[in-house]
């Protein structure tokens, strides 16, 4: 895996920011929009996913990115389930349902295989190299 300098190379990070715009765009319209409650929670889960994966990967340490990255998943599985909701009480059609759905399942399969690279690559304690020159 080539050495990644910034959160926003993270292919996991950058299909999260898909799966949010895309969450953001269809909650300002129609009858979920004006459902506040399921609309603010589905846009917070995804949301989480990005800020995670960002906050993990400017974390100090590999586990602690790792724990980040275990967070962002879980946090993807709860937009999955509320997607769930939005398309049973008939806030979003199957086919949104299924497109936010499938973004939903791929950013969880890229966190498992991140997390198991990591996982299985442990000889580095820390996510990059410090380099940052300080004057005092």
């Amino acid at each position: 895996m080539p050495t990644i300098s910034r959160f926003e190379e993270i292919e996991a990070w950058q299909t999260a920011r898909e799966l949010t715009k895309m969450i953001y765009s269809v909650t300002e319209e129609g009858k979920i929009s004006k459902d506040f409650g399921l609309k603010d929670q589905l846009r917070r889960a995804a949301v989480s996913v990005m800020s995670n994966i960002a906050e993990g990967f400017e974390s100090t340490t590999q586990p602690a990115f790792i724990r980040y990255l275990g967070i962002a998943k879980a946090s993807a599985g709860e937009a999955r389930s509320q997607l769930y909701v939005a398309r049973d009480v008939g806030y979003l059609t199957e086919q949104q349902f299924l497109t936010m759905s499938q973004i939903t399942e791929k950013v969880s399969r890229q966190l498992s295989r991140f997390i198991s690279y990591l996982e299985t690559h442990p000889q580095s304690q820390r996510t990059r190299e410090e380099s940052a020159e300080y004057e005092v």
